[in-house]
């Protein structure tokens, strides 16, 4: 902003728009005199208080550094208002500011707006070139050029368009004849064509209306050229600045506010803000935004709550009162008018504020009644006695409204507690601990409740914040309790049966009820005690064993069940722990009962055998070892010798014992009062060993018992036994071949059938019935034929095609010569008219009735009987055979 140091009549405001800093211009009243202070010129909002240089267009005053204005010599005419050109330029920045400084003598300022001056001398100004030109080069002193004062032109104007601003003309117009023009930003640069000169008498135009919210100033150069396009004068600087009019409305940043304060707030207190921004010169009441507050609703608990700060948009309140639980939000209108808020000519703009009512802890809960009462069964824990209601007008489900309770008397034993329903706010008196009928029958409580936040400064507690809870104990029939539970005695194994133990008996804790108190048995796992069922008297029915199974570290377990006449019957159990005291009643054992030594004493031929007792200390442990004194060997082959309590070491005492097996009979006994021995019998195998100690095979086998003799004898029964064997498979292999052999029907010499089971299709003679006859019958059926793909066919094959039927020949008889066979069966073909022509010889290797093979037509036989077979030489050597009998001769 320009400010003055000196007295101010009128200024107007620079402002930063649009990335451009427009000058402002000021009037002040001054008493001239050479080098006094007038006033000073700042361009703070321009170049943010970087260092600048100030240049003065006139040389009676200047401008030092800090931006103050000096008087350098005396002001000739003062009888009007001294005006003139500030320019500012940045160290280092290349972009200039310029301001206008109007000044007049005191008490003869202007009597009309400083706007209307300007307009004025911009109607009736005729704007010359500075005398002297450019073009002369004549070593004269030239005169200082002009400032062109700035051209005011009100936006929105209505014209008529082109409308004159102003003239600019030449001094050498009498003698040259001179054009003129303008350049810059809304001549010939972007935007263009809003200014416009009269190229020859120098009249310069505007084009269209202006909008100062678009483009405030404009920096215009007027130029004078003569008709050759030289130049005349030098440029002169227009400067044309928009004058606002107030053709904008205020404009709220939000439609809506929201804001909120706290109820109970005190007179003058904050609220929020409203903030409206108007598009006109905010320097100018033009763009002066009032606000005011048109309604509220609602009028509770006055109409006026709240109050604007008619310049900040501040919103406060004005008056005590605010209650959330009775009016928890206000809806405020906000009018925002430019003009400084003059309503006959200003602009007006509404918005809504939104003003929440915030809850502070006011209302302390309120239990609804006085007292409350419930019931509950004694030993139940986690059952809800009863539900204490509450209420509270602070704001649901906050820690205003949420409620503490507690209990401040009548259960110092901790039974009860109070827990909060987090969804209706109400205390739920729970039973923690089991109450006893017979140690308490009611309870009187007294309960408090608060909230869980503090209440607000200035609220008292409510008394309606405590009640008094009554609580009655239903008795129920409760089971039979035992004292000690589990009760340990302690006894000697090994007692008899039927002695008597313990009394174990139970205590029904209902005084007030006689109730009378059986007993069974509810666990018992080796079935060695029984109980009275009146008293509870535990005696056994069979000796207790220390060493059983079912005795853990010496301690026997067993349960048994407590139960009364009441209604329901109840029950309850107790555990009998018997301690048994250990006797030496179990001997000690040897183990291993085997071991192997070497024929032939070593140091490693001996046997480490160790001693274990079933009964405990002092019943186990150190151990004696002793061999018996009969037989008189054992003693004398063999030695004992105990290495610790429980181990000892059974060796050979003689040099050489023969191999085989030995029983040795060791006694031992353990260190129970009175000891306990036993004779156990340890079998030991003597062999002969190899050099590590170990019994080689045939020291293992001699060592069986078995003598050279017993042992050749078994080889030779198991050499006969396997040639008995031999003899039988043998001896069945052939009875198998004899079975199968028959006897010929022809000579060896003319057998010919082992040349036809050459052929895989012929099969064996007529009596062998190994051979799969089934390929050399006619099938029942066409189907496998159909089926068949497509190729070369077997001549046995009958064609896939219709056949005449033709009666079955009768099976001829069976022949005794091949060869008559062969002939009698050509001649039944030879006679047989409907036998197709594909039989082969294959067929009567099968001589069952019935058969299909009817002729040996494929032979081309005749009914003469003539028949050359010379061509089954050409059949390969398969059909040798055939052609040696049937071809090369007539006796064939």
């Amino acid at each position: 902003c320009c400010h003055l140091s000196g007295k101010l009549i009128s200024i107007t405001h620079p402002y930063f728009f649009r990335s451009k800093c427009v000058s402002c211009t000021f009037t002040a009243l001054f008493i001239p005199f050479p080098s006094a202070p007038v006033s000073t010129v700042k361009f703070e909002s321009c170049l943010h208080n970087r260092e600048v240089v100030f240049v003065s267009s006139d040389p009676a005053f200047s401008v030092r550094s800090d931006g103050s204005v000096y008087v350098e010599q005396e002001v000739a005419n003062l009888s009007k208002p001294v005006q003139f050109m500030v320019t500012a330029r940045g160290l280092r920045d290349t972009r200039i500011w310029e301001t206008t400084v109007k000044l007049a003598v005191a008490g003869h300022a202007p009597s009309i707006p400083l706007t209307q001056v300007a307009q004025l001398s911009a109607e009736h100004c005729c704007m010359r070139f500075p005398r002297g030109s450019s073009s002369s080069n004549s070593l004269r002193r030239q005169k200082r050029d002009w400032v062109i004062p700035p051209i005011n032109v009100p936006e929105n104007s209505r014209g008529p368009f082109p409308q004159m601003l102003v003239r600019i003309r030449s001094d050498q117009d009498v003698t040259v004849g001179i054009r003129y023009s303008i350049t810059g930003a809304g001549a010939d640069q972007p935007p263009s064509d809003i200014y416009s000169i009269d190229p020859v008498n120098g009249k310069m135009f505007v084009t269209k209306p202006l909008d100062r919210e678009e483009r405030a100033s404009y920096h215009l150069r007027a130029h004078a050229v003569d008709m050759n396009g030289n130049q005349v004068e030098n440029p002169i600087d227009l400067y044309i600045y928009v004058i606002d009019m107030n053709d904008n409305r205020p404009e709220f940043q939000n439609q809506v506010y929201n804001g909120s304060v706290d109820e109970g707030s005190k007179p003058g207190s904050s609220v929020m803000q409203v903030t409206a921004g108007d598009a006109d010169d905010f320097t100018t009441a033009n763009g002066m935004v009032r606000y005011r507050i048109l309604s509220q609703t609602p009028h509770n608990p006055i109409p006026n709550m709240f109050t604007i700060n008619s310049e900040t948009g501040d919103i406060i309140t004005v008056a005590a009162g605010l209650d959330r639980e009775k009016v928890s939000q206000y809806t405020i209108i906000v009018q925002a008018t430019d003009m400084e808020g003059n309503l006959n000519y200003g602009l007006s703009n509404t918005a809504t504020a939104l003003i929440s009512i915030t809850d502070i802890n006011d209302n302390p809960p309120e239990l609804t009644d006085k007292t409350f009462s419930g019931e509950v069964p004694e030993n139940k824990v986690n059952v809800v006695v009863t539900n204490l209601t509450v209420v509270d007008r602070d704001q649901p489900h906050s820690v205003n409204w949420n409620a503490v309770y507690r209990i401040a008397s009548g259960d110092p034993s901790g039974h009860f507690t109070v827990r909060t329903n987090p969804v209706t706010n109400e205390g739920m008196l729970t039973v923690v601990k089991p109450v006893d009928f017979e140690m308490n029958r009611a309870f009187m409580l007294m309960v408090v409740v608060s909230n869980q936040a503090h209440l607000a400064s200035g609220i008292q507690s409510s008394l309606s914040s405590t009640a008094g809870v009554t609580i009655s104990v239903q008795d129920v029939n409760e089971p039979p309790v035992f004292p000690v539970n589990p009760k340990l005695i302690r006894f000697e194994e090994g007692v008899p049966a039927g002695t008597t133990l313990t009394v174990f008996s139970a205590q029904d804790p209902d005084h007030f009820i006689h109730q009378t108190v059986r007993y069974s048995k509810l666990s018992d796992p080796a079935n060695w005690l029984r109980i009275n069922r009146t008293n509870g008297q535990i005696s056994t029915m069979a000796l207790l064993d220390r060493e059983s199974m079912y005795v853990k570290n010496n301690v026997y377990e067993a349960t048994f069940l407590a139960f009364d006449n009441g209604a329901p019957q109840a029950s309850g159990t107790g555990t009998l722990q018997i301690y048994l005291i250990d006797v030496n009643d179990n001997a000690p054992v040897l183990m291993p009962r085997e071991g192997q030594v070497c024929e032939r004493a070593r140091p490693a031929s001996r046997v480490n055998i160790t001693a274990s007792d079933a009964d405990g200390d002092p019943n186990v442990g150190p151990f004696v070892f002793e061999l018996p004194s009969f037989p008189a060997s054992v003693r004398r082959n063999w030695t004992v010798s105990r290495l610790n309590g429980d181990y000892a070491q059974l060796r050979l005492k003689i040099p050489y014992l023969e191999s085989g097996f030995y029983d040795i009979p060791v006694f031992v006994s353990d260190s129970g009062n009175p000891p306990l021995s036993n004779r156990s019998v340890i079998r030991i195998k003597v062999c002969p060993c190899d050099d590590n100690g170990d019994c080689s095979a045939t020291g293992a086998v001699a060592a069986a018992g078995l003598g050279t003799g017993a042992i050749i004898a078994i080889l030779i029964c198991i050499i006969i036994l396997l040639t008995m064997v031999l003899i039988f498979v043998m001896w069945m292999k052939r009875r198998e071949k004899e079975r199968q052999a028959k006897p010929l029907l022809i000579d060896p010499e003319d057998d010919v059938r082992d040349n036809i089971l050459k052929y895989d299709e012929e099969g064996g003679g007529e009596e062998d019935q190994d051979y799969d006859l089934s390929q050399l019958q006619q099938p029942e059926s066409l189907d496998h034929i159909i089926n068949k793909p497509a190729g070369v066919r077997r001549v046995d094959e009958r064609p896939v095609i219709a056949e005449s039927q033709y009666p079955v020949r009768p099976s001829l008889p069976h022949p005794g010569d091949i060869g008559d066979f062969i002939i009698d069966g050509l001649r039944a073909a030879d006679n047989d008219p409907t036998a197709p022509p594909y039989d082969s010889l294959l067929v009567f290797d099968y001589e069952g009735s019935g058969s299909t093979a009817g002729s040996v037509s494929s032979l081309n036989s005749s009914s003469s009987g003539d028949q050359d077979y010379d061509y089954l030489n050409d059949w390969g050597p398969r059909f040798k055979k055939l052609a040696d009998l049937y071809g090369g001769g007539e006796e064939n």
